[in-house]
């Protein structure tokens, strides 16, 4: 089992940039592909990036696309997403989780744990 914590949200101006970081329990880390979702008030959880157990995959919603990226550091146990030119649409609550596999996948359904989730606001 691995337990996730993320940490980075907060409140920023459009056009501006965070950095997400997820940290991750246990000498696991290394056995789990991770990802990033993103759930607004009254939506569904939705897919924003992946990457594969070794990093060399990676995979974006194309509402992120060329403004996200999506990293790892298995040293640290750690995964980041760097998060730039901001938009109002991009305020959710940002979870981080992991799949026991290589691969990365979007689908929420593929993710066997789950981080308790930090706030991002953009203002306009």
């Amino acid at each position: 089992q691995v337990q996730l914590v993320e940490s980075g949200g907060g409140l920023v101006q459009a056009g501006g940039s965070l950095r997400l970081s997820c940290a991750a329990s246990g000498r696991t880390f290394l056995t789990y592909a991770m990802g990033w979702f993103r759930q607004a008030p009254g939506k569904e959880r939705e897919f924003v990036a992946a990457i594969s157990r070794s990093g060399a995959g990676t995979l974006y919603a194309d509402s992120v696309k060329g403004r996200f990226t999506i990293s790892r550091d298995n040293a640290k146990n750690t995964v980041y997403l760097q998060m730039n030119a901001l938009k109002p649409e991009d305020t959710a609550v940002y979870y981080c989780a992991a799949r026991r596999g290589s691969e990365a996948r979007i689908q929420v359904t593929s993710y066997d744990y789950w981080g308790q989730g930090t706030q991002v606001t953009i203002s306009s």
